[in-house]
């Protein structure tokens, strides 16, 4: 075995021996894991090619226990909506005339007085240069995912 082969090994079996890849049981375990994570992503230059295989499988075992333990609401289109206005600190009327939809109609969206139709999701999301699925449900927003 070539000397950097079995250094790359003895580096990926002390992460191992450190937080052996098992599924993730506890908010202790999970911050352990989130620990590992950084303090990998800190020198993700550096890493070898089994730190990387180890930080990959330790990602999807976070990502496991975090969607079981602690899922994340979904936000309406109307929160998500609000949120890129405010965090492009843009005001509605610049919003409304940047995506070609009316002030009024815009306010009515943004009031929860009407809902939003597949123009109203194109135009803000060729807007806000994101996918329009942000502000689809859940269900919708995996359907859509699935496709591309």
């Amino acid at each position: 075995m070539a000397r950097s082969t079995a250094r790359q090994l003895d580096r990926y079996l002390d992460l191992v021996r450190d937080f052996p890849l098992r599924p993730i049981r506890s908010d202790r375990d999970l911050d352990k894991a989130t620990e590992i994570i950084h303090s990998l992503l800190d020198r993700m230059d550096d890493l070898d090619a089994g730190e990387r295989d180890y930080l990959d499988v330790l990602g999807d075992l976070v990502e496991k226990y975090e969607l079981e333990n602690h899922p994340i609401a979904d936000v309406s289109d109307v929160e998500m909506l609000e949120h890129l206005i405010e965090s492009r600190g843009n005001s509605q009327r610049q919003v409304a005339l940047g995506a070609e939809i009316s002030v009024s109609t815009l306010s009515e969206l943004l009031a929860g007085r009407r809902g939003m139709n597949r123009s109203h999701i194109e135009k803000l999301s060729r807007y806000f240069a994101v996918d329009p699925a942000v502000f689809l449900p859940t269900a919708l927003k995996t359907k859509h995912q699935k496709r591309k």
